[in-house]
């Protein structure tokens, strides 16, 4: 009977583990102020990559040129939408919109200067990239980054659009 119980347990435990879990709801702001709630994000049932990323934080600057490169076979593929957002608190918020200006990024890009968004899903550094299903579902993440670590990511969007 104790066997049982603890395989039954255990089956719950790891169901709840892998239970999708909806995108929080948290206000951020956009380049020039404007609140936005998360629970907005919507790429018309099609994935959206979130990317927390810093100013301060090279290997985030990395991963997303290095994406931005591939970025528009991405979105024809498979519609994915990327949504970048600045962890910068207020001491370097003000160096976000100069560093993005300069960049070839054409993704949408927010501020999480109080951290709302970031303790919402317990990002504790960055990167850190969150893939979102069509039904706003987390169904993948992944912290930090290494080159070749985009390819694992469109892997993942293309499963999610049943392309592989």
């Amino acid at each position: 009977m104790r066997n049982i119980l603890s395989a039954a347990l255990a089956a719950l435990i790891c169901t709840s583990a892998i239970a999708q879990t909806k995108m929080p709801s948290a206000m951020v702001q956009t380049m020039d102020g404007k609140k936005v709630d998360t629970k907005t994000f919507s790429n018309n049932g099609k994935p959206i990559i979130v990317n927390f990323w810093a100013t301060w934080c090279a290997p985030c600057k990395r991963e997303l040129s290095t994406i931005a490169d591939k970025y528009d076979t991405w979105q024809k593929e498979t519609g994915v939408k990327l949504i970048a957002v600045s962890i910068d608190d207020a001491r370097s918020m003000a160096r976000v919109a100069p560093y993005v200006n300069g960049q070839d990024w054409d993704y949408e890009i927010y501020l999480d200067p109080n951290g709302d968004l970031k303790r919402a899903l317990n990002v504790n550094n960055v990167p850190h990239t969150f893939l979102l299903n069509g039904n706003g579902e987390i169904v993948y993440q992944h912290n930090n980054y290494e080159p070749g670590d985009e390819n694992e990511l469109y892997t993942k969007v293309k499963e999610l659009v049943g392309k592989k």
